[in-house]
């Protein structure tokens, strides 16, 4: 394979590692979640009415945050929280006119209503159909197919993957996926899904933030709230010591003032109903964490068409790729980076650069005939990954 360059990898303890994971409920995670929701429908709704996906990119949407007043026993939203859903998709083929603003709209209302426990979507929620109709030239492309029948990159982009993940990654997505992943109508009713993790490792001391929107219908009054506070702290220290970090600081809803009375209490279980705003891309990478230490691209995978878009692709495959690199037993870690070049074949990247360190310390090199084995299995992959792009299997958030 002529683009594949295998390099070294260093793997020296960095002194510094900073992961951060954006929860289920934060306003960017909302955005992410609801774009990638109506690119899936829009694929299935392709499919059945058409037998084949065709051209969108549905990843622009917009979180405008509204207006409550949150108390213990109840508070109220006063103004909704408006969801922009912007792109571009096909709606028109032949005589055939599709409901794209009622499979957008819908979509939402039924992924915020599953997954916000506290949010009343009819009252609290007011969503926007913005999507409209892609420009000839890329609708062209997409429907274009090379030689050997592979999709065409409908863009020149950057992939990059990592593997494995840290002890402390490990434990900001098990953080999050606790507190979110919990019978959250009969357990913790208080607690709600806009979760923020932010982990900082200096030398061997971590530092845990983690704030927690607090729903105030489910408490009586602040004893109520310090205790929903005591009990995130003893479950974020349990996992935490899980992973190896018996000594860690943790602080739970650290801005919180009590001689004034200022908590972290909502209506809602979010942020969007008042503090915070939101966007597509702004937030989770597509191994769901921020890891500003460690090789990142700026896409914006989730709502991208799962056929021809690279954004989305190979930073999903670049992944894959780290992952089967280090099921090698010489290989203790790898990382990938992967570019494309619109016009050309999805399998056929410009440009696959991957990284090995070795457990012995031997040269990287000598384990290229194995890399190589994997990465061209890998890219083979790339179309066939489709179809779990659509069911929901691969996360991108």
């Amino acid at each position: 394979m002529e683009t594949l360059l295998i390099t070294p990898l260093e793997t020296d303890d960095q002194a510094i590692e900073i992961v951060e994971r954006k929860g289920l409920g934060h306003p960017d995670t909302i955005c992410d979640a609801l774009a990638e929701v109506l690119s899936r429908n829009l694929c299935r709704e392709y499919r059945s009415r058409f037998g084949e996906i065709l051209h969108h990119n549905v990843d622009k949407a917009l979180l405008c945050g509204g207006q409550a007043m949150a108390e213990f026993g109840g508070g109220r939203v006063l103004a909704p929280i408006e969801i922009y859903l912007a792109g571009r998709a096909i709606s028109e083929v032949g005589n055939v006119a599709l409901p794209i603003s009622e499979i957008a709209i819908e979509g939402s209302r039924a992924w915020l209503h599953a997954n916000l426990h506290a949010l009343d979507v009819e009252r609290h929620v007011r969503i926007y159909d913005l999507v409209r109709p892609g420009s000839h030239d890329l609708r062209t492309l997409f429907s274009r197919r090379a030689r050997h029948d592979s999709p065409l990159a409908n863009d020149t982009s950057i992939g990059v993957g990592y593997a494995p993940l840290s002890p402390l990654e490990q434990l900001v997505l098990a953080i999050e996926r606790r507190i979110n992943g919990r019978d959250r109508a009969n357990e913790h009713r208080a607690w709600g899904e806009d979760v923020k993790i932010m982990g900082v490792r200096n030398g061997r001391m971590v530092h845990l933030t983690v704030a927690c929107a607090i729903i105030g219908k489910h408490l009586a009054h602040l004893d109520d709230y310090l205790g929903e506070k005591a009990s995130i702290e003893r479950l974020v220290r349990e996992l935490a010591g899980q992973h190896g970090f018996a000594s860690a600081e943790i602080a739970i809803n650290a801005a919180d003032h009590l001689p004034t009375g200022a908590v972290y209490l909502t209506v809602t279980g979010t942020s969007a109903e008042a503090g915070d705003d939101g966007e597509v891309g702004r937030g989770n990478r597509v191994n769901g964490l921020i890891t500003p230490c460690r090789p990142m691209s700026l896409e914006a995978a989730a709502g991208k068409n799962p056929v021809t878009h690279v954004g989305k692709i190979y930073n999903v495959l670049a992944r894959q790729i780290s992952e089967a690199l280090i099921r090698i037993p010489d290989i203790a870690a790898a990382q990938c980076v992967v570019v494309s070049r619109i016009g050309a074949p999805v399998t056929q990247p410009a440009v696959m650069h991957v990284k090995l360190a070795t457990r012995d310390g031997a040269p990287a090199d000598q384990l290229r005939p194995q890399a190589e084995e994997i990465v061209v299995d890998q890219l083979s992959r790339a179309p066939k990954i489709v179809d779990d792009f659509v069911a929901g299997t691969i996360a991108v958030f």
